[in-house]
């Protein structure tokens, strides 16, 4: 693409949430021949996020001004994606970029997923691109399976590696989050010898009837020990109880704020835990819609 000036100073600044998702389901029900697995899985959002602030200059330079521990700036999603929009798009702009780390690492909530289309959907503003959605999706994909959900912005049902996407109208219900004190590695469960790789696929229908699965369960919590063990204690507050992604977080379900509030207050002498609220509209979307 030849490359071109963007109007940087039309609007310098952006302060953007980048959400969590939850797993609301996940199914593994093949192996592709390039290492991928074939999914279904249901995302739902949640309020509590990541926050990012850029401020787009004229320098053509990409800074990430935070540093997490154990993440060089060359592999952090947030650099990858603002330097892949910035070569797609041949511009010659650059921005400073400021993140405020909310969301545990390696916890299945799609943390730096989100960051990265967070990255995406800001500068596609802030640099003037123009750039669809769809365009953004192909382009998070690139980065990673989970980056397009968070461009997409909407509770969804995923298939393929989780990029195909349809809108799904869910219950917006109250969740406790538990942290486990663990880092739970993707790519480690999904080479695991033990994971099932060949479940029957289901419907919506299946699902929204109440086939709430997670594949990686199994895995994770034979590696893992205090993912069951915080499993087991959040069932002291909810019958449904889930694992999210590949782990370490696992969540409960609740018909109330209260009822959440109540759970979390009493897990927290012991584990970290947190209060969310489904969200079938992205945080993100929340925000600029109120721009």
């Amino acid at each position: 693409m030849e490359r071109r000036e963007s109007s940087v100073m039309k609007s310098p600044s952006l302060r953007l949430p980048a959400p969590a998702k939850l797993n609301l389901t996940l199914r593994i029900t093949g192996r592709r021949p390039d290492g991928y697995h074939d999914l279904q899985t249901v995302f739902q959002f949640v309020d509590v996020c990541d926050w990012l602030e850029f401020r787009a200059d004229a320098s053509g330079e990409i800074r990430l001004q935070t540093s997490l521990a154990g993440v060089p700036a060359e592999r952090n999603l947030i650099v990858r994606a603002a330097r892949l929009l910035k070569e797609y798009a041949g511009v010659a702009a650059g921005a400073d970029i400021v993140l405020e780390k909310n969301l545990p690492m390696g916890g299945g909530l799609g943390g730096g997923s989100s960051n990265a289309a967070t990255t995406l959907v800001a500068l596609n503003r802030l640099w003037d691109l123009g750039l669809d959605r769809q365009t953004l999706m192909n382009l998070g994909l690139r980065l990673g399976a989970d980056v397009p959900i968070f461009v997409f912005g909407q509770g969804a049902w995923a298939e393929g590696v989780g990029e195909r996407l349809q809108v799904l109208e869910l219950a917006e219900p109250w969740y406790v989050i538990v942290v486990p004190p663990c880092h739970v590695s993707t790519a480690e469960i999904f080479n695991a010898p033990d994971l099932t790789r060949d479940n029957d696929p289901i419907t919506i229908a299946d699902f929204l009837a109440g086939s709430h699965e997670n594949h990686c369960l199994d895995a994770v919590v034979r590696r893992y020990p205090v993912v069951g063990e915080a499993m087991c204690v959040l069932g002291r507050y909810s019958r449904d109880v889930r694992l999210t992604g590949t782990g370490a977080c696992v969540y409960s379900v609740h018909g109330s704020e209260e009822e959440a509030k109540a759970a979390c207050d009493d897990l927290s002498r012991d584990w970290v835990a947190i209060v969310a609220s489904g969200r079938n509209l992205s945080p993100l979307y929340e925000a600029l819609n109120e721009r």
